[in-house]
């Protein structure tokens, strides 16, 4: 079952699914197998039996996208977890006035699945839906020690990362948008609109970008321009891929 994620969080419906698969939370009796939470993969404490998923996580995306630089592979897989949380915690925000605590120790990550990455919670308790309590559920409980973890481990650049967080975010925004005006909704891209201004003001992620609207120009890159044909994103900083791609252009 997917989760309704109402103001009561009542397990048993599926709210979001309309969303989109980056929208999507599962619940713990789906799994078919156990997983890792991500307190175990932020900390490094995964048990035995599991292979170290963040490093198979990133090989996976690197052999998908045919990169042999493992820190591209590691730049894109942040990015599309990061664009996982917070587009469950948005969306719940945005269209629920609630936010679903997703604590580390309560989310558990399949690093095998295809993109969007596949969340299960094992545990629903609402938060309320205010832009702090997002920002303390998604960037301190999550993007933070993701980061820690990724740059210890790949050498990324902390503006690139941050950026790809603020990447994400503005992505997740206007998802929500498209949605709002594609079922006449003018209040949640309202409130999308004004949380995400909230949270992109926030220490960690202000100055990743400029927005215009729902449109995101970053200040760094996230190095997809360096896979094979690969090209620039929509809100790069780059307006055309650099020629040459020095081990040190990682923003």
């Amino acid at each position: 079952m997917v989760l309704l994620l109402v103001v009561d969080l009542d397990p048993g419906l599926s709210a979001l699914r309309p969303l989109g698969g980056f929208f999507v939370l599962r619940t713990a009796g789906e799994q078919r197998a156990p997983l890792p939470t991500l307190a175990q993969v932020y900390t490094d404490t995964v048990p035995d039996v599991f292979d170290d998923p963040l490093t198979f996580r990133v090989r996976k995306v690197a052999e998908s996208l045919r990169v042999s630089e493992r820190r591209i592979a590691a730049s894109i897989a942040h990015q599309g977890l990061a664009a996982r949380l917070w587009s469950v915690a948005l969306g719940c925000a945005v269209l629920h006035g609630r936010t679903p605590d997703l604590a580390p120790r309560l989310l558990c990550w399949d690093a095998d699945a295809s993109a969007p990455d596949d969340l299960w919670l094992t545990a629903v308790r609402p938060l309320p839906g205010d832009a702090a309590t997002v920002a303390d559920v998604v960037l301190e409980g999550h993007l933070r020690p993701l980061a820690a973890a990724l740059r210890a481990r790949y050498r990324l650049a902390e503006g690139l990362l941050w950026g790809n967080a603020g990447s994400a975010l503005a992505g997740a925004a206007r998802e929500l948008d498209r949605w709002a005006g594609a079922h006449g909704r003018p209040d949640a891209a309202a409130r999308a609109h004004a949380l995400t201004t909230e949270l992109l003001a926030h220490p960690l992620l202000v100055g990743t970008g400029v927005r215009a609207g729902t449109a995101f120009r970053r200040r760094s890159c996230c190095l997809y321009y360096r896979v094979p044909e690969g090209g620039v994103c929509g809100d790069c900083c780059f307006t055309r891929a650099p020629r040459s791609s020095p081990r040190g252009a990682s923003g």
